[in-house]
């Protein structure tokens, strides 16, 4: 980092007396007291306990200065500090000031599903040209994303930022502070509908990626989203479409499905692409990764190594294996029914010679029509294709009275939350080597301890 003391209570308009302090170099920005480097800025924010109580943590650990907003008596004798009202808000604007100071290009990417891994191709392809960086994890919000600029080197010529949400305002906000040249959405599922309404508001919620848009920059979307068509028109800036439909601008031609990578070609390109994670869902990603690249200016040549190449963040469509031989296919970071339904599509295009089973968890902040979403999963279950269901949670027991008469009695099983011990113990004595089995929910339910049991 590339920042002074000085520098970085102007940027943030400190309200003391700052000067009194020699100037000096800071290294970096760190909220965690366990985190301090020697040299690094802390930021204390307010959470279950208040920052401000570790600053005899952070000042041992390393810290050179720290921004500060309880009353400066307060603070510890001879210490620097930047006082400040909010110690977020001045993260927030340090990260405006820092961005715009180092000037990368900025991408950014939301979406209901596979914005992590649309990240991490994006990244992978990126890199083969350019100096890059991307958010750590699930680093997407009001403290993750301006703590990503922060972290970045200094080198970084392009900064990928994945942009979550729950709630209106939220992506306009992020989208503001960032500055994005490039926005991607990549997909309008179902998930926070409990609190946007509609996947109308969520539609409405995921454009606000243009709210700190570049007007010669560029926006990416589905092909098949009408929910996006109306609010599109007031886009002034390029927009480019992709998707499995022959009138988008990137689509694939032909999908060679496997289980450890995924083969296709794009319409009007010359090359064979290949991607090493299963799934026609994970193709669409993909597509966004090269409309892109190609938006930069890299080769064919050069996306085909990134997107060869790109390693997929943890717990994503991850596909493990058990002493015992067993085939597990973990997607246990998020789910909604969108994301369920097609993860469970491309589960059945496997190859095996053994059973497919499946265990689905409760799809979490769905609203009033919960119920009904979960029934609506039964469309991707048939006993040809997977011969085993375990439903697991409150809400999944929708689910499994939708599959009764559907499925046998010996192949159909449901655990309360509670009976996670009860589920990874039938599970076991259930799969046989060569047996083919997928976990899908949303992060709450805890299926990783599943995976991590099964794999042991």
């Amino acid at each position: 980092m590339e920042l002074t003391f000085w520098e970085i209570a102007q940027a943030v308009q400190a309200t003391n007396d700052w000067k009194k302090w020699p100037n000096f170099e800071v290294v970096g920005v760190e909220f965690d007291s366990r985190k301090m480097k020697l040299g690094d800025l802390f930021v204390p924010l307010k959470g279950e306990s208040d920052g401000h109580k570790f600053i005899n943590g952070a000042i041992e650990k390393g810290a050179k200065a720290t921004f500060w907003s309880w009353s400066e008596d307060l603070a510890p004798e001879g210490f620097p500090i930047i006082q400040v009202e909010d110690t977020l808000s001045a993260m927030q604007e340090l990260a405006v000031y820092y961005v715009l100071k180092k000037a990368p290009s900025v991408i950014a990417i939301t979406g209901s599903n596979g914005k992590t891994t649309t990240k991490d191709m994006t990244e992978a392809v990126l890199s083969e040209k350019f100096h890059t960086y991307k958010t750590q994890g699930n680093y997407n919000n009001d403290i993750g994303l301006p703590y990503t600029i922060l972290q970045m080197p200094d080198n970084t010529e392009k900064l990928i930022l994945e942009m979550g949400m729950d709630h209106a305002g939220e992506i306009s906000f992020l989208s503001k502070l960032a500055r994005p040249e490039v926005a991607a959405i990549t997909m309008i599922g179902e998930a926070h509908v409990e609190n946007l309404g509609s996947r109308e508001g969520i539609a409405q919620t995921k454009m606000e990626i243009v709210a700190g848009l570049s007007l010669n920059g560029l926006l990416i979307v589905p092909e098949n989203e009408p929910l996006l068509l109306p609010i599109l028109k007031n886009v002034t800036q390029k927009v480019e479409t992709f998707g499995l439909e022959k009138d988008a601008d990137y689509t694939a031609e032909t999908i060679t499905l496997e289980k450890e990578k995924t083969i296709f070609r794009v319409k009007g390109l010359d090359s064979l692409f290949s991607i090493p994670v299963p799934g026609s869902y994970n193709v669409t990603n993909a597509l966004i990764a090269i409309a892109i690249g190609r938006w930069y200016g890299l080769t064919e040549a050069e996306i085909t190594r990134g997107l060869a190449s790109f390693q997929l963040t943890k717990n994503r469509t991850e596909w493990l294996k058990s002493p015992e031989g067993i085939e597990i296919l973990s997607d246990v970071y998020n789910a909604n029914p969108t994301a369920m339904g097609l993860v469970l599509e491309s589960f059945c295009q496997m190859p095996t010679t053994g059973n497919r089973v499946a265990v689905l968890g409760d799809m979490l902040e769905l609203g009033p029509d919960e119920g009904e979403m979960h029934r609506s999963m039964s469309a991707f279950l048939n006993p040809s294709e997977i011969s085993t269901v375990f439903v697991y949670g409150e809400v999944m027991k929708e689910l499994y009275l939708e599959l009764v008469g559907k499925y046998s009695p010996e192949n159909l099983f449901y655990f309360t939350k509670e009976e996670k011990r009860e589920l990874i113990d039938k599970l076991k004595t259930t799969l046989k080597a060569n047996d083919m089995v997928v976990l899908k929910a949303s992060n709450g339910m805890g299926l990783n301890q599943v995976v991590s049991e099964l794999t042991s």
